[in-house]
């Protein structure tokens, strides 16, 4: 098998991963974090693909871009994670739908 497919099976076996997480994940932060490696899944699947095609700048350029947006992400998701810990005084989701109804 090429280096390259290996990276691509590898890249799918990351998203299917934090795909996993994301489903089971009962705490706020747990599921930043499977979010976090559905993402890195999702740049190295670009950058990989742009190497496969000749394009390896414009892979990286997405890859830069996924970064930059995933930090956002990640500084929003995590700012609402401590407001919900201050005013509800938990992060798992159960506790958090059981407050709010």
């Amino acid at each position: 098998m090429p280096p390259v497919h290996m990276l691509f099976v590898g890249a799918w076996f990351l998203l299917g991963t934090g795909l996993y997480g994301l489903m089971i994940a009962r705490n706020v932060l747990k599921a930043v974090i499977a979010l976090q490696i559905m993402v890195k899944a999702a740049m190295l699947i670009l950058v990989v693909a742009g190497a496969q095609t000749g394009q390896l700048a414009l892979g990286q350029s997405l890859g830069i871009t996924v970064i930059v947006a995933d930090t956002m992400a990640v500084v929003i998701g995590l700012a609402m994670a401590v407001r919900l810990n201050a005013s509800v005084g938990t992060l798992e989701l159960d506790d958090i739908i059981e407050a709010e109804g």
